[in-house]
Parts: C-alpha cells; structure tokens; sequence
C-alpha cells in the first residue's frame, strides 16, 4: 500500500473548509477575519517552506543542518510564548525562560527517544530528530504560554492574598502556592484531554499521517504511544521549570511579591 499524493488544486479545494471560519467571524461580529487571512496565509507558507528546507536537510544528514534547525525552531517557539503573554515580565525575562526551558526540556526529551528508544543509525538522522522534536516543542508551547498566563494573571488578582502570607511569615514559593497550583493545572489540561481523547474520540495527527501513507496501523499505533509518553513527560517538566521560574521572577531575595516587574499588553 502506498500514499496518494496530493496536487496543489486538491489544496484549493480543501481551502474552501477555511471560509466557515470567515462566516462565523462575520455573522458574529468576531473581527477576525483579518486575524484569520493572515493566519492561513502563514500557515501555507511556512509549511511549504519547511517542505522544501527538510527535503535539503534530509539529504545532507548532518548534525550540524539538525542542530541548526532545531535552534530556529526553539527560538520562534519562545517568540511563540512571548507573544501571548498579555501580563509580561519586564525586559526579556519571559522570553529567555520559555526558550530555555525549550531548550534543556525539548532538545533532552528528544534525544532520548530517538537515540534511546527508537535508535535509529546514525541516532542524529534529521528524518527522525526533527519531526519528534517538532511535536515535543509544539505542546511544551502551548503549555508552557498557559502556565505562565495564569501564573500572572492570577498573580495579579491574588495580591492581597499573597502578600498577607509573606506578611505572615511565609516564604514566596508558599505565599504563592495556590497561584503556582492553579497555573500548573491549566497548564497540564490540553496534554491530558489530548491523551483522554486518543483513540476513542481522535486519531492524532502523527498516527493518522503513518496510515495514510502505508504504514500498518498497529506500528502506527505504537509509534503514537510513543509520542504520547515523550510529550507528556516533556510537557509535565516543562511548565514545571517555567512555572517555578516564573514565580521566582515574580519576587525578589527577601520573599516580595514584585508586580511591578510585569506590564500589561493586548494579546
């Protein structure tokens, strides 16, 4: 069994499915029809892009084109962060705590699963670095951008609250520990709905492109698992680090409650 390639006016058509999002912003007076061109303009874009920058890669082969590539995309993923932050800390200190959490969290768990569990040769193939690393980044994204979201916004609604701990005598990760508790749950939700919903109500992305190229649907499976695991151990640890970073960035040495570090932006 192989694939069934696609030509570019099957995109076309399937372009026509996008208009329902258009429609409803219109009938409801959404005003995201601009937000949405440009989106789907983006999207087209910079996955056609990437078709065209992997197919390069992956006739070189080497480390360095991986490690290369996989710095790009840990940096836009920390833009990513940043940018739908709408309480931001001061300077750059969101963005250089999400992208280093990227970084050691997203490149480590990785690493692991192909040069542990899967062991491809060599283990460093950018046809399998890449993809795995893709789908680690992408979820630790998203999470990360909620556990930090939360983390300030309910900084922020809790003051009061929290400076009567420290005024208390409590020390800063306890004075926040209600806030620090809330954030890391919002942040573990979209992981584990997405794994709740595996298989009964969804078929994921990766498992579904194996099958349509010719893949057995069991290894398909097993691979899908695979994934499944590594994004939410990666994820867990992740907001985890962010989280407890953020609160950090929160206060100062002497256990005080610093909202002055942070301004307020339109998301």
């Amino acid at each position: 069994m192989s694939y069934v390639a696609l030509s570019y006016w099957d995109l076309v058509f399937a372009a026509v499915l996008i208009l329902a999002n258009g429609l409803v912003s219109l009938r409801f007076g959404l005003g995201l029809e601009k937000t949405l061109a440009i989106s789907t303009v983006r999207m087209v874009v910079q996955l056609s892009l990437i078709g065209f920058v992997l197919t390069f890669i992956f006739t070189r082969s080497s480390p360095l084109w991986t490690v290369g590539l996989a710095l790009v995309m840990i940096s836009v993923a920390g833009y990513e962060i940043l940018a739908r932050q709408s309480n931001r800390i001061s300077g750059w200190w969101t963005y250089a705590l999400g992208t280093s959490t990227l970084l050691v969290v997203g490149i480590t768990a990785a690493v692991y699963a192909v040069a542990v569990v899967i062991g491809p040769e060599p283990w460093y193939a950018p046809r399998y670095m890449v993809p795995v690393l893709g789908m680690v980044l992408g979820n630790m994204m998203t999470g990360i951008a909620l556990v930090l979201e939360t983390l300030t916004s309910n900084a922020r609604r809790e003051r009061l609250a929290i400076e009567a701990r420290i005024a208390l005598g409590a020390t800063r990760m306890e004075a926040m520990s209600n806030v620090l508790r809330q954030a890391l749950r919002t942040g573990m939700m979209p992981i584990i709905n997405a794994m709740a919903a595996s298989g009964l109500v969804s078929l994921p992305g990766m498992m579904t492109g194996q099958i349509l190229s010719g893949v057995d649907p069991v290894d398909a499976a097993k691979y899908q698992i695979l994934i499944m695991f590594l994004i939410a151990g990666s994820t867990a640890l992740g907001i985890l680090l962010a989280a407890l970073g953020g609160v950090h960035l929160l206060t100062d040495e002497r256990h005080r409650l610093r909202l002055d570090r942070l301004h307020s932006v339109k998301v």
